[in-house]
């Protein structure tokens, strides 16, 4: 190469050199603002790895390959130089993540306690500690390690169950010592019930329901079972098979002292969840509690026998299933709600009113004002027998709660029903007199010669008075002047052949049959008939009810379906019932959604002015509003 060419080499050698020399190891690119936004955010919570917050605290010690090494060795030296220097924030932060993330991959049991402990110290340090501040994002993520860690570090391997009943204290090991977690003997008695069969909800999937709703916070969300303590009537009575939301926590008894001595005192508190929203520690700090309500709800829907069991229920005796008259609560009744009762239609079930209490029961302004209560019953029985049933049963559980008749709350009373549950609720709201009983027959009931059980189930069935503690009804696609899918006779003709009704029922309409031949409007009087006998258009006992006006003292409203909100009212139907037949004169108000007649309930539109109805009824009640300090918080002094 001649000299002249070696020395271009050379100049290039060096350029080349020159440039990489000055290249920065540091650069920076526009990426995906979301990409960017999950590398940001992400935690042990949603990623195999840990945050850049404890990355950093772990570079800060040359740690990071250690833990991927031997995480238990990186851990115990963490801890170590965490004590040295008092626990600080942002080393406690990243104990917790990392405890978390290696009790995920060995199912430790310990491992997700000790999580726990160094989440609780951050977010509730000693007092005189400054605690995070409320826009730092390590303090949500802080919450969620601690009430996974929670719900992992007491959930037994099979059924998921919450493994703390029936024990005096838990004691555990821990990497760096022990906790010790007192439970007092009344811990699962609330309210009049004692709750077991403890199971986890926050790791469900839910389906079904229209809305998930959360309550953020601190705890472990469960659902429970609950039964009466010995020697307790409950005002109304919970279904044995749902389950109730709860939140579970261990509060943790001077954190910072527990991790530098080794030995961490605990205690297990227990809260219902639709009653207790926060809670008040020893330092006399508010604490939220994380709910899961609609978890809970989809839970017990999902174990239940409501949807299989609905024309079951309907068809009766006929296949040997017979469902008694029942009204239940959600949640334990607490004495200063107003209750609020949902009554289904034909061939249904309370599951149907899901959606719409799930809605309800998460806006603060109606969850603590009402008594959420459901009826279920027999809907292949005549309507007047069912209603009598819905009677009964709303007079006892007032007459438990409330037997001076004095407590404003119990005797402002909404009732609202769906379809054939609307008919039901009507005759919780009229004064009938006799005119059921002129639709039978001419003789004067008094003249009637019938043993004194069957006279006495007569009048109360067809003689109907206004319930004097319900103030407000609500008709949901309801008949008011029947069906016209009830009105062909072969379906009459079928409800005839496989309804079976009871047979205190059938014994009076054997009777009827010899005493009255012949009914004051003609008709032959031959059988007791059965709801779709009713609720046929051209029945007497429908038209009837439809000329009855609503006590001029009861508020009443028409929520409305139809399939086709533009077409004509006059011929407008939800495939079930027409807007004829639904629309009633003198209510306080009408509503039309536009929706099919089954799952109306359910309806955005439904439930909207179902709430503005409520709101617009607890304005006017004079039951008191509910103080927060007792409806919302609960202390938890030190033992």
């Amino acid at each position: 190469m001649s000299a002249p060419g070696s020395r271009r080499l050379a100049a290039c050698l060096l350029l080349a050199l020159v440039s990489l020399a000055c290249a920065s190891p540091v650069g920076v690119r526009t990426g995906n603002p979301r990409e960017i936004q999950r590398y940001l955010t992400r935690s042990a919570l949603t990623d195999d790895h840990a945050s850049d917050f404890t990355q950093n605290e772990l570079r800060r010690y040359d740690l990071l390959q250690t833990y991927e090494d031997q995480p238990i060795v990186a851990l115990a030296n963490l801890h170590g130089a965490a004590r040295a220097e008092g626990f600080p924030p942002q080393a406690l932060f990243a104990l917790a993540e990392l405890s978390y993330l290696h009790a995920e991959r060995t199912k430790s049991q310990s491992d997700f306690a000790a999580a726990l402990i160094y989440a609780w110290a951050l977010l509730f340090p000693e007092t005189g500690a400054t605690p995070l501040d409320t826009l730092d994002p390590r303090a949500r993520i802080a919450a969620d390690l601690y009430n996974r860690a929670l719900t992992s570090a007491f959930k037994r391997t099979k059924g998921g169950l919450v493994a703390l009943k029936n024990r005096s204290d838990f004691d555990l090991g821990l990497p760096f010592g022990r906790i010790s977690v007192g439970i007092r003997a009344d811990s699962f008695q609330l309210a009049d019930y004692e709750y077991h069969d403890l199971r986890p909800v926050t790791e469900l999937q839910v389906s079904g329901l229209r809305n998930r709703y959360r309550h953020p916070g601190i705890g472990s969300p469960l659902g429970a079972r609950a039964r009466p303590l010995p020697g307790v009537t409950p005002v109304v009575r919970l279904d044995p098979t749902d389950l109730v939301p709860l939140t579970a926590v261990v509060v943790i008894d001077r954190p910072i002292e527990g991790l530098t001595s080794g030995r961490v005192e605990g205690r297990f508190e227990l809260f219902t969840s639709l009653d207790s929203l926060w809670f008040e520690n020893a330092e006399g700090r508010l604490i939220a509690l994380e709910s899961e309500p609609s978890a809970a709800l989809a839970a017990s829907l999902a174990e239940s026998r409501f949807w299989k069991s609905e024309l079951q229920i309907f068809l009766g005796n006929a296949i040997g299933v017979r469902k008694k008259s029942e009204l239940h609560s959600i949640r334990p009744y607490l004495k200063g709600r107003i209750p609020i009762v949902f009554v289904h239609g034909t061939a249904s079930s309370s599951a149907r009113w899901a959606d719409m209490i799930n809605d309800l029961l998460a806006d603060a302004r109606l969850r603590e004002r009402y008594a959420y209560w459901t009826f279920t019953y027999d809907s292949g029985n005549p309507i007047a027998y069912s209603a009598l049933q819905l009677r009964k049963a709303l007079e006892k559980t007032v007459a438990r709660g409330d037997p001076d008749g004095s407590d404003p709350c119990l005797q402002d009373m909404v009732v609202l029903g769906h379809s054939q549950g609307g008919l039901l609720t009507k005759l919780t709201a009229i004064d009938s007199g006799d005119r059921f009983w002129t639709t039978i027959s001419s003789m004067p009931f008094d003249e009637l010669k019938l043993e004194p059980e069957a006279r006495q189930l007569l009048r109360e069935t067809l003689f109907v008075e206004p319930l004097p503690f319900v103030t407000e009804v609500m008709f949901l696609a309801t008949p008011h002047r029947g069906s016209y899918l009830a009105g062909p006779q072969i379906v009459r003709r079928l409800a005839e052949r496989f309804v079976r009704l009871p047979s205190d029922l059938v014994r009076v309409g054997t009777d009827l049959v010899t005493l009255l031949p012949t009914g004051s409007a003609g008709l032959t009087f031959n059988r007791i008939p059965t709801s779709i006998d009713n609720m046929s258009p051209g029945n007497p006992f429908i038209q009837t009810l439809a000329e009855i006006p609503v006590s001029p003292r009861i508020k009443s409203h028409s929520i409305i379906s139809v399939i086709d909100v533009a077409e004509d009212r006059k011929s407008a139907d939800d495939g079930v019932v027409k807007y004829q037949s639904a629309h009633l004169e003198g209510v306080d108000s009408e509503h039309v959604v536009q929706s099919p007649h089954s799952g109306m309930q359910a309806a955005p539109q439904t439930i909207e002015e179902v709430r503005r109805i409520l709101l617009a009824h607890s304005a006017a009640s004079s039951c008191p509003l509910p103080a927060p300090s007792a409806t919302h918080l609960r202390s938890v002094s030190k033992p």
